[in-house]
């Protein structure tokens, strides 16, 4: 029979967020690139929560957004209410967070993607990956990528793949007893790729995660409710977005909470929620429990806050943060209906639980391509991870490999003490994950240099190396760096003397008064002082940008501990420039461990830092393997 046959460069499989960021990439880097999506209605969706950033995640994205992504110019282009978290803590736990008008946020970034250049999008289900054999010296089965096949038979000949296929496949949506073969809100599930994974040797886990209800804002009495509003000072996400664009007016959320009421409920059902009950296979989240999982693991807790939020200004459609929920359509009227304002509501969707086919990620190499087939890329959910941010910044890292695999370039690798996007790969592909991974700051430990306010100074350079960010933006961040370097120069130089002005300042601010002179640089440092309260008594104080201005106070107010950061981060280096052979048998390391064998050998590290982290290598084992490089290094 006749059938369509295509040639490409790259193919991405999925337009979520993952697939849209590895897309535009591929396609940003010069080549022919088709993105598969099961619906073009369903690009770069937001089936869960309407916000993107958050705790951790916020870093996540301004890291994206450095390198030359795109979800950081999309949130700023389509958010209606931004916060900054944590402010009342320090700077390296500083995390952005907008929420999006979703439906806005959809049609902005496909409007991007469809007018990209080198970029096709088509709406088909990939049901195969095509691969052929790759002749090996070492007798080991690997294969190579050479395309894809659609549900409808056509072919797309390609020489890089890059799976982005997020909860889609074999996917189910559960609530009590209904449980609905589809992808999420609904949408078309793909239910013929995992077989061709698993016949090329790829190995498949079963996660699920979980949706609040979505109610009718009319049915809401917001007067029992905690109006949360957003900052009065709105910083945009991009690096490349004028500051002045974003000042506009913002719509608020509410804050609501459970009660006993609401957990009698929850526990009185729980013979009949298919989390507990068995019919829900997949592992969830630990990070974002559904309510009955925070009602029964947490007993003592009284109440659990619920967050309600708009999903757009031109919907009344409201989410219903922090209750997601399985518990069947009836519980979940009866539950809602506990809870302050929301006594008389209305569903406009229920919650869910989705499960879904998703990949062991100890599959893949550190630059996201699979150990086993070469030219096949992973991002996203489907590597075990969960949250947008999450996926965005695999997709991206996946379709950048992928070009520059075809360019025939080293791949991109940041290490932990690089980038948070660096610590979320590095744990995916080396550490035992058994339900789907979320960031949080607290994996990161060098997360003071690596704050979400400094990624354009991390990561601007490696971005424009790979040809993703403009020589304008480059030479910003370059000339950022050395106003930085300036007037922190100038501060330090900048000396005050004991008079009526300076002391009536410090009495003013509650901070100690002088006894001889003190440098600016002294007085930032103090708590109760920062570098903008203090322009009063620096009349030589130059005009410069806030970026700048936040950079200076940091640098000065955190030196001792950044200092020190930096000193542990030199260490880290050395590990991670110490090099381990390429598929490499381990079981010629005498003195190894017989644990250690078998985890290096599944794993195949790429140098000792990353061995180091491997469950099931021990201290004693890294110090074998030291010493047998330096023997290797002596022969």
């Amino acid at each position: 029979m006749p059938f369509v046959e295509e040639t490409y460069d790259i193919a991405v499989v999925g337009a979520g967020h993952a697939g849209c960021e590895a897309a535009l990439a591929a396609a940003r880097l010069g080549f022919e690139t088709i993105m598969f999506t099961v619906s073009v209605d369903s690009i770069a969706m937001m089936p869960c929560n309407p916000n993107i950033g958050g705790s951790s995640k916020g870093h996540l994205v301004r890291e994206l957004d450095a390198l030359g992504g795109e979800m950081g110019k999309n949130i700023d282009k389509t958010f209606i209410q931004s916060k900054m978290l944590n402010e009342s803590k320090g700077p390296a736990v500083h995390s952005l967070r907008a929420q999006a008008d979703k439906q806005d946020y959809t049609r902005s970034m496909r409007k991007v993607l469809e007018n990209t250049d080198r970029l096709t999008i088509r709406q088909a289900e990939v049901s195969e990956i095509l691969t052929e054999e790759i002749p090996d010296a070492k007798k080991t089965e690997k294969r190579r990528i050479t395309g894809v096949r659609t549900y409808s038979g056509a072919v797309y000949h390609c020489r890089a793949v890059v799976l982005a296929t997020g909860v889609y496949l074999r996917s189910r949506c559960i609530y009590g007893d209904v449980s609905n073969p589809t992808g999420p809100n609904g949408l078309q599930a793909a239910n013929h790729l995992s077989d061709s994974l698993r016949a090329n040797g790829i190995e498949l886990f079963r996660f699920k995660t979980g949706t609040p209800a979505r109610v009718d804002r009319r049915s809401i009495d917001f007067s029992k409710m905690e109006e949360q509003t957003g900052d009065e000072h709105i910083v945009p996400f991009s690096f490349s977005t004028d500051p002045a664009a974003v000042q506009k007016k913002q719509v608020s959320c509410w804050l609501t909470y459970t009660n006993e009421k609401t957990h009698e409920i929850i526990r009185a059902n729980l013979d009949r929620s298919p989390l507990f009950s068995g019919a829900i296979e997949g592992t969830g989240p630990r990070y974002c429990p559904s309510i009955e999982d925070k009602v029964v693991k947490f007993p003592d807790k009284k109440r659990h806050q619920i967050f309600v939020e708009p999903e757009g200004n031109y919907t009344n459609e409201m989410y219903l943060s922090g209750m997601s929920s399985s518990l069947p359509e009836d519980v979940q009227f009866a539950m809602y209906r506990t809870i302050p304002g929301l006594e008389n509501v209305k569903i406009v969707r229920n919650a869910y639980a989705i499960e879904y086919d998703c990949i062991n990620p100890r599959q893949l190499n550190a630059t996201l391509e699979f150990k086993n087939i070469e030219g096949l890329f992973s991002g996203g959910q489907f590597n075990g991870s969960s949250g947008y941010e999450e996926a965005a910044v695999q997709g991206f890292m996946a379709g950048v490999n992928a070009a520059r695999k075809l360019q025939g370039k080293e791949a991109i690798v940041l290490d932990r003490s690089q980038a948070y996007i660096g610590v979320l790969i590095d744990d995916l592909v080396t550490k035992e994950n058994h339900e789907p991974y979320r960031m949080m700051t607290s994996r990161a430990e060098y997360r003071l240099l690596l704050r979400q306010d400094n990624a354009d100074l991390r990561l601007r350079k490696i971005g424009y190396e790979i040809g993703l960010v403009s020589e304008e933006q480059y030479r910003y961040v370059l000339w950022k760096e050395e106003a930085i370097d300036r007037e922190i120069q100038r501060l330090e130089k900048t000396t005050l003397g004991v008079n009526d002005t300076v002391q009536d300042f410090l009495l003013r601010h509650e901070s100690t008064p002088l006894k001889s002179g003190i440098t600016l640089a002294e007085l930032v440092r103090r708590p109760e002082l920062d570098y903008d309260s203090l322009s009063e008594l620096d009349p030589d104080r130059p005009e410069l940008p806030d970026d700048v201005r936040v950079q200076v106070n940091i640098n000065l107010k955190y030196e001792g501990y950044i200092k020190r950061q930096k000193q542990q981060a030199v260490q880290f280096k050395k590990l991670e420039s110490r090099r381990l052979p390429k598929d490499f048998d381990y079981s010629a390391v005498k003195s190894l461990r017989l644990e250690a064998v078998q985890k290096l050998n599944l794993y195949q590290p790429l140098n000792i830092g990353q061995a180091s982290r491997i469950s099931g290598v021990s201290p004693a084992d890294i110090s074998v393997l030291l010493v047998y490089l330096e023997h290797q290094n002596r022969t």
